[in-house]
Formats: C-alpha cells, sequence, structure tokens
C-alpha cells in the first residue's frame, strides 16, 4: 500500500506538470491592456517609468490576473497601470505620489500623507519591495508631513512586512513609529474623554456635514480613533516581532482602552452607526457619512452591530448608481454641488473613502460570513459599482479609463474636474494645481482589493497565507498568479469544471509552480509559505485581515 507522502508527492508531479503546460494567463496581459492604455492617454507627467516602460515594468513586478467580468479585469490592470506613474526617484529613494502635477499643499518632492495607507495597500503586491522601503523610509527621514493628515503608517508598514516577510524594516523603522504614535498623543488626544480628536480636512475629508459645514469642525471622529487603535495594534505585533515583550504589553493595552472607547463613546445606538462628537460636546452629529465604517477595517466592533451594514444597500442612505455616497441622501444637507470648494464630502463619492468601505466590509465577510445585513454578495456588487466609475467621455466622444478625485454619484461625472476645467488659464486654477490635477489619481486602492479580498490572499504575520475568495458563486472561473509572497511565488486557480486551465477542477492553490492545498468548491484554504503545504484547521493563524486589520486585542 502507498504511503500517505508518496501519494502527495505523486499529485503534486501531476499537477506541477498541470500548470507548466496550461492554458493559464502569463504576463502578455500586460502588454495587451497597457498598449490600449498609452494609445488613449496624453502623457503630461512622466516619472521613473513612462508609458514606454510601463508593459515591461509591471509585467516583471505586479500579479497577473483574470476574471470572467471584463470590467474589473480592465480596471484592475489599469490602476497598476496609473499607480505605477506615480513611483518618483528622488535623492532620498523612491516615493509614491498622490497627484501627478505639483501641487502647493504636498510635501518635499510632492509627497502627501493623507493617502500612504492605500499606497502601501497597493504596492506591497509588487514583486521588488524596494519602493515601498524606500517610501517607509522617507515618511520618517524625510517627511515632515507625516502627520499632516491621519495616516496608520505603522499599521502600514506591518501589513507589508506581512507580505515580504522581512523584519529588517520593521526593526530599522520600530523606535520613530514610536515617536510618531507618541507626538499623535500629545496634539490629539483629550486624556479626560479617552479618544482622538481630528478635523475632517486632515482626515482627508474636506468639507463634511460633520466636519467643516458644522459650526464646531474639529471633532472626536472614528476615523482617527480607528486609525491609531490600528497603530497601537501594530506597535505591539512589531514589538513582539522584535522580542521586546515590555513594549508588546504596552501597545496592547493602549489598544484595548481606545477600542472600548470607541465602541462606547462613538457608537449612535439610535441610529446604529458610528458617528462624530463636535470637540467640547456630548451630542453625536445628526448625519451617517460613510466614515463611519472606518472601525470595521480594524475589527473593532461586536458582531452585534452588523445592522450598520444595511445603510450600505440602501438608496436612502448611501447606495448609489456610482457611489456609494459620502454622506446619507436622506439628510437635509446632503448635496452633489458645482459650486463653492470642489472638494466636497456632503454627498459625491469619493474613490478614497469607497476603498476603505471595501475594506471594512471585506473584514466583516471574512470574520462574520454571510448574515441579513452584509454578504460576499454586497462586497462583490459594491466593487462592480466602484469598477463602473473608472471612465470618461472625452471631448470628442470618446469614452477612456479613467480615475480622478470625486465622482458625481448619479451619472459618474468628475465634479473636481469638471470645476477645475472652467478656472483653466486663470490664477485660482494655479492655485488649485491645474485643470490636469485630478488626472491618474493615486488616493486609493483597487488592485489590493483584486487581491487581497476578492480572490482572497491575506498574508499572516508568521509563515502562513489564508486564502479566502469573496468572488462570487457565479464565476465558473478565474486566475491570479505571480504573486510574490515572503520570498515566494504564489497562483491562484478556481476553475469549477476543470476545462479552462487544466489544473483540474475546484480551487487550487500552488506555492512555486507546486500544488500546496485544494478544495473542490471556493473556500477558505490556509498555505505554509516555508514549506509549501496545505495548513490544518489547528495550525491556522487566528490573524486575519485586509491592508488594515490587525489582531483582535481585547482586555
Amino acid at each position: 500500500m502507498k504511503s500517505a507522502k508518496y501519494i502527495f508527492a505523486t499529485c503534486a508531479a501531476v499537477f506541477a506538470a498541470h500548470l507548466a503546460c496550461a492554458s493559464v494567463p502569463d504576463s502578455s496581459k500586460f502588454e495587451k491592456y497597457v498598449s490600449q492604455f498609452n494609445a488613449d492617454d496624453e502623457e503630461i507627467v512622466r516619472n521613473l517609468y513612462p508609458n514606454s516602460q510601463a508593459a515591461k515594468f509591471l509585467s516583471e513586478n505586479a500579479p497577473v490576473f483574470e476574471c470572467p467580468d471584463g470590467e474589473i479585469e480592465r480596471v484592475y490592470y489599469f490602476r497598476w497601470w496609473t499607480f505605477r506613474k506615480h513611483i518618483k526617484q528622488t535623492p532620498e529613494g523612491y516615493v509614491i505620489t498622490e497627484f501627478l502635477p505639483k501641487v502647493p499643499w504636498s510635501g518635499l518632492y510632492n509627497a502627501i500623507s493623507c493617502p500612504g495607507a492605500h499606497h502601501f495597500a497597493e504596492g506591497r503586491w509588487l514583486a521588488d519591495g524596494k519602493y515601498l522601503s524606500e517610501y517607509a523610509r522617507y515618511w520618517f527621514n524625510c517627511g515632515k508631513n507625516v502627520r499632516k493628515y491621519t495616516f496608520p503608517v505603522a499599521h502600514s508598514v506591518l501589513e507589508f512586512y506581512k507580505v515580504s516577510g522581512d523584519k529588517r524594516l520593521l526593526a530599522e523603522l520600530f523606535g520613530k513609529m514610536r515617536e510618531n504614535a507618541a507626538e499623535w498623543e500629545k496634539s490629539h488626544y483629550d486624556a479626560e474623554r479617552g479618544l482622538f480628536w481630528q478635523r475632517d480636512s486632515r482626515d482627508g475629508m474636506e468639507y463634511s456635514i460633520s466636519g467643516s459645514l458644522h459650526p464646531k469642525f474639529l471633532g472626536y471622529r472614528a476615523t482617527i480613533n480607528a486609525h491609531m487603535y490600528g497603530e497601537y495594534c501594530a506597535l505591539s505585533e512589531i514589538a513582539e516581532i522584535l522580542g521586546d515583550g515590555e513594549s508588546a504589553k504596552l501597545y496592547a493595552e493602549k489598544a484595548a482602552v481606545l477600542k472600548d472607547k470607541i465602541n462606547t463613546l462613538l457608537w449612535d445606538e439610535s441610529a446604529r452607526f458610528f458617528k462624530v462628537i463636535p470637540l467640547g460636546s456630548t451630542e453625536f452629529s445628526d448625519a451617517r457619512e460613510l466614515h463611519g465604517y472606518t472601525p470595521w477595517v480594524y475589527n473593532i466592533p461586536p458582531k452585534s452591530r452588523s445592522d450598520a451594514w444595511k445603510f450600505l444597500s440602501d438608496a436612502g442612505a448611501f447606495k448609489a448608481p456610482y457611489g456609494p455616497t459620502t454622506a446619507e441622501q436622506s439628510h437635509p444637507k446632503f448635496a452633489v454641488a458645482y459650486e463653492g470648494h470642489e472638494c466636497l464630502w456632503n454627498g459625491p463619492s469619493w474613490p478614497f473613502a469607497t476603498s476603505v468601505t471595501l475594506n471594512a466590509l471585506a473584514n466583516f465577510v471574512n470574520a462574520n460570513g454571510a448574515n441579513a445585513y452584509a454578504d460576499k454578495n454586497l462586497y462583490f456588487e459594491t466593487l462592480q459599482t466602484f469598477a463602473m466609475s473608472h471612465h470618461r467621455t472625452l471631448p470628442n466622444g470618446k469614452r477612456v479609463m479613467w480615475i480622478d478625485e470625486n465622482l458625481n454619484p448619479y451619472n459618474g461625472d468628475w465634479i473636481s474636474r469638471t470645476r477645475l476645467e472652467k478656472w483653466e488659464n486663470g490664477t485660482w486654477s494655479k492655485r488649485k494645481g491645474g485643470r490636469e490635477r485630478g488626472k491618474d489619481y493615486n488616493h486609493s486602492q483597487f488592485c489590493n482589493h483584486v487581491i487581497s479580498e476578492l480572490v482572497g490572499i491575506r498574508p499572516n504575520l508568521g509563515s502562513t497565507v489564508e486564502i479566502n475568495p469573496l468572488a462570487p458563486d457565479s464565476w465558473d472561473y478565474f486566475y491570479l498568479g505571480n504573486v510574490s509572497v515572503k520570498g515566494r511565488k504564489l497562483d491562484v486557480v478556481f476553475d469549477r469544471f476543470g476545462a479552462k486551465y487544466g489544473t483540474g477542477a475546484g480551487l487550487t492553490v500552488f506555492v512555486d509552480g507546486k500544488p500546496a492545498a485544494h478544495s473542490d468548491k471556493l473556500g477558505k484554504l490556509v498555505v505554509d509559505m516555508s514549506d509549501g503545504r496545505a495548513v490544518s484547521k489547528k495550525r491556522e493563524s487566528v490573524s486575519r485581515g485586509s491592508i488594515f486589520s490587525s489582531r483582535r486585542v481585547s482586555r
């Protein structure tokens, strides 16, 4: 009788041979898409990798993706194409920019901390980790405005570590990360309330109903408090990795206290939502705003608050054809305006906020499974809506791929661009960054939504990687390959009937071309990257999450 070890080795050889000769897509898909994107583009700003080098750079660095939804697939490649534009080489190393043109409110080398967490979410999946490593160093060595906006930098670096597996960067930056957290406590922490405060514009959400449009524009916000909870969790975990038990305990305790304050003080029981409390007040803002989902980015709320997710699918709240909206549509101050400031957060849809919401929703579904308020179908519907927004119709009538600042949630018009075009050639336009300010805007995620949520590759702190796809049950196939994780290559293949790719029916995970785990249907698999083998449930890490999520810290 053959041994189990012999049988596994034989199966592994067969599957590896199948993968080698299977009809899975390769890096040539980048050439196909990039060729079209380049042809449609007016290349105004060139950084390290211009359009002429885009296909080569991306085929060498970005994972290959294929799925039955042509729009999601196209946007996936488009967002890698735009992300590449923002990689900038400077005398201090690589940085990732938010805007391609220089804007007056940016820091050294046009870097801005506001979208930094989104940059790490996307960039961690590039095969060459040098871009994010140097970008992380920039924020602590040259990025004097690291605290100009809310930016969970320690958490972002830790999530990058989960992919790279290289702890040298953690050791190098840990002391500066601690100093950064301490400075936030000095400047924005109310010890009496036990909460952090922030103004909406410094959360990247200017002119909101609960912020700049409110008489008391400073407030205790779920955003900064959730992100600081994430910072404390990350600092605790980094300390543990580095063998600093005392610091690990200190930050775990800080996280536990802050988590309790968020759940008890920022939750409006009557509205069933997390809301803003204006500074100096005890009363909640009367508006539900999309940023109230931010605590789920870090798995902060208890399961009893799951009903908050019903508002995401409610057309009277956040749901819209090109949404979700940043404020509930039933609120008296909700508006989609083309006057006043061009960056309003009292109604327009912002990709920045949509990405945070998708992160939060993915974490919620992973942690709780399907329920009456949210499931993977709601996740996919929200992702599809987001994908649909990535277009613009040119003056000549041609429809091209596009990503910009804020959207009209009802017709998909890019509001800021429409406003800036009217100011073209004026002094005001130049002060604002010009009409091309928002072109290829790098202020959100999309590739990470596909990789870590839709396909579900979620690395843990140790050597294991969880694969838990949120892809719809209606899909018969998808493929994500050439993913660099912990020094090895990961491929995830789903072929319902086994006829598409030739690797067999079901869901199969390959490590360095060899089968590591298999399921006959979509479901969670865990593999150990150290030996390329499936992990039993007993060995599974309790760590789950997307770019922002961390282990649960409780008292």
